[in-house]
């Protein structure tokens, strides 16, 4: 009998303990359950302003297309086309016997029946003929200056390749590589924040353009530059760089790496 008024006596106690508990989880919980801050990125691009180089298997590919293209086609009617003699028709079989000599190798031609100065005057004359012509101009080389100085902030290096601008920035004490990026304000669209950080970190000095308005992963946009360059906004700000794929593995961190990889141009 007693043993039973003590444990109904005890009943409230217990109660309150356990209400206490529960109360105080309930408060940590709500604690722990911090929002997370929204962010938005921009991957601005500049796409290649050079045709990629082959590789020698495209080059083997495409000269013995050339040589099926040349075996097969019916003759060219070049006297339908040059009247006999005149310097035209001589600069058209000058250019056909080079075609068939790269297509071919120098022992499929036969051997020109005219006299080394003949030859050699027609040539000065098809030069002529293409310096009054506009012709005859030397293309830019492939390799920019900028590629052997080694400068990272120029637009004109890397010609065959996709390069994306890094900002070198200085984030809780430490010193990282990343793309521009920032918050969203409330009712902002994701593209428009996305746009709106790349001209609070990098000026107003660029044409961009955003290609879409779906994040990739979430938060990072591509976006291509029209015309301009970086004037980087704020202290924050130290540096910046235009990379390729492969040099960016190289600058940020692992996991920022993974996250960002598989969004990136190989070439």
């Amino acid at each position: 009998m007693l043993s039973s008024r003590c444990a109904a006596a005890a009943r409230p106690f217990w109660r309150s303990l356990a209400t206490e508990a529960t109360a105080e989880q309930s408060t940590s919980s709500r604690a722990k359950k911090i929002k997370p801050r929204i962010s938005t990125a921009v991957i601005l691009n500049r796409a290649p302003i050079l045709t990629r180089s082959p590789t020698p298997f495209e080059k083997a590919y495409y000269s013995y297309q050339a040589r099926i293209r040349r075996s097969l086609h019916n003759p060219f009617p070049n006297d339908f086309y040059f009247k006999p003699g005149t310097l035209l028709e001589t600069r058209f079989n000058l250019e056909e016997r080079k075609r068939e000599h790269r297509a071919f190798g120098p022992g499929f031609l036969p051997k020109e029946d005219i006299s080394e100065e003949k030859r050699l005057a027609d040539i000065a004359a098809v030069e002529q003929l293409a310096q009054q012509e506009g012709e005859g101009e030397e293309l830019m080389p492939r390799v920019h200056p900028s590629d052997t100085n080694g400068d990272t902030k120029s637009l004109d290096r890397q010609g065959q390749r996709n390069l994306y601008l890094l900002l070198h920035t200085s984030e809780q004490g430490k010193d990282v590589w990343r793309f521009p990026q920032g918050g969203v304000a409330k009712d902002q669209f994701l593209h428009q924040a996305a746009q709106r950080d790349l001209l609070n970190e990098c000026g107003d000095k660029m044409d961009t353009w955003i290609v879409g308005k779906a994040p990739h992963v979430i938060f990072f946009y591509k976006a291509h530059i029209l015309a301009g360059q970086v004037s980087p906004v704020g202290d924050h700000i130290r540096d910046f760089a235009w990379l390729t794929k492969q040099e960016i593995q190289t600058r940020v961190d692992e996991p920022y790496w993974n996250t960002i990889k598989d969004i990136l141009s190989d070439f």
